[in-house]
């Protein structure tokens, strides 16, 4: 943490190591310290859950239930109520992607469910919703079954998709009056998912003419952290630049990763490395691997920043948040997390600021001012007790 908070507030605050790739951009993002994710400390009786429950926690506010069978429990994550609002006005609602692959589903830690882990987006208290780690499929979910994002490909698998749908609206209509009630309310929401899809298909429709640089269908999962990560990061400015989706979540690590990184030189794993008991030369390896992750998130600012978008940039337009629900991985603290936010939200925000909050102050009020800045009010979100000031000096 002293390798990314500055040590000064305010406008001319210092870039320690972990901040200084994103030094070209320091006009554009501010960096938030103090907020805490109390929320994801044990209750009375609990056991262990120093993963499960900060990475439940992190973007819904809610305290996940203790349990490792099929009765889990949380809240709607942050990026679903948004995905519920922008949805309406393209194709995919959100996108969720990852580069970590899930662990073992099922148990995890003493009696916690892995799936408080596998993933940050609930779409229901009970629905998680699993993170994509392959670019192939992320692009084949963005644009279809084509080898690339020409125009002519993508107007012949909404052409294919339309003559699949016709058939099973014919289909269902025969079947719906041979049917009792149970099996007909069971089919008029299956024909709600067929609407919501041809829903899909008509924005498609409308969008098709859009000119979008040319990109082939990935092969798989790169040999890197680096080119995975960059490869997604470019899907991502792809899909905001063809309004495919306005919200995509993006878990760039799994909690309790094992992930090495020998193309710095780094071949332990990531998370024991975090437990590091004051060694130094763990400690350094850990910067080592967040500088990385740095790098490449620079570069996506990068990416965003260098594409237009309408009278300005897709970073103009934007509010783009990164940051962990653990502070201090020795002693798995939720206290004081990292946390930077970027992007102009069209006008709704101010870059160029360190800011500290009081403490004890929920990062759920980070998010309910988000929802607020983003036209979708709330009364409260989480353990959220009001709005931040996100214009301090």
């Amino acid at each position: 943490m002293d390798q990314w908070t500055p040590k000064t507030v305010g406008a001319n605050f210092d870039l320690p190591l972990l901040l200084q790739p994103f030094a070209p951009f320091r006009d554009r993002f501010s960096v938030l310290s103090g907020l805490n994710l109390n929320i994801a400390k044990a209750w009375p009786g609990e056991e262990v859950g120093v993963h499960e429950r900060p990475c439940g926690a992190y973007m819904t506010g809610v305290h996940p239930k203790w349990t490792d069978g099929i009765d889990i429990q949380n809240g709607i994550s942050l990026d679903q109520i948004i995905a519920k609002e922008f949805g309406k006005y393209t194709q995919l609602a959100s996108l969720e992607i990852g580069l970590d692959a899930a662990g073992i589903i099922g148990a995890c830690e003493k009696g916690w469910s892995c799936a408080y882990v596998n993933t940050l987006s609930w779409r229901t208290p009970t629905s998680p919703i699993p993170m994509e780690t392959n670019p192939r499929r992320v692009f084949e979910r963005l644009f279809g079954d084509v080898a690339s994002t020409g125009i002519s490909e993508q107007k012949a698998v909404l052409r294919r998709n339309n003559s699949i749908l016709d058939s099973l609206r014919e289909a269902t209509g025969d079947l719906l009056t041979q049917l009792g009630p149970n099996d007909r309310t069971k089919i008029s929401e299956y024909l709600d998912s067929v609407r919501d899809i041809e829903r899909r298909i008509d924005v498609a429709r409308q969008q098709t003419s859009r000119e979008l640089p040319s990109m082939q269908r990935p092969g798989g999962v790169p040999d890197t952290f680096e080119e995975h990560a960059k490869l997604m990061f470019d899907l991502q400015v792809l899909a905001f630049q063809a309004d495919l989706t306005r919200m995509i979540t993006f878990m760039v690590g799994r909690e309790k990763t094992e992930r090495p990184y020998p193309e710095i030189g780094v071949a332990d794993a990531h998370h024991p490395l975090t437990h590091h008991g004051g060694d130094r030369q763990k400690i350094e390896k850990v910067v080592q691997i967040e500088a990385l992750q740095s790098k490449v998130f620079a570069y996506y600012l990068d990416k965003l920043q260098s594409t237009p978008d309408g009278d300005g940039s897709l970073l103009d337009h934007m509010i783009v948040t990164y940051g962990s629900a653990i502070s201090e991985a020795n002693g798995h603290s939720v206290n004081d997390l990292p946390l930077l936010i970027a992007g102009g939200g069209t006008g709704a925000l101010k870059g160029g600021r360190h800011i500290q909050y009081p403490k004890d102050t929920p990062i759920a009020n980070l998010q309910l001012t988000l929802l607020d800045k983003l036209g979708i009010p709330v009364e409260n979100f989480g353990d959220s007790n009001g709005k931040l000031d996100l214009l301090s000096v």
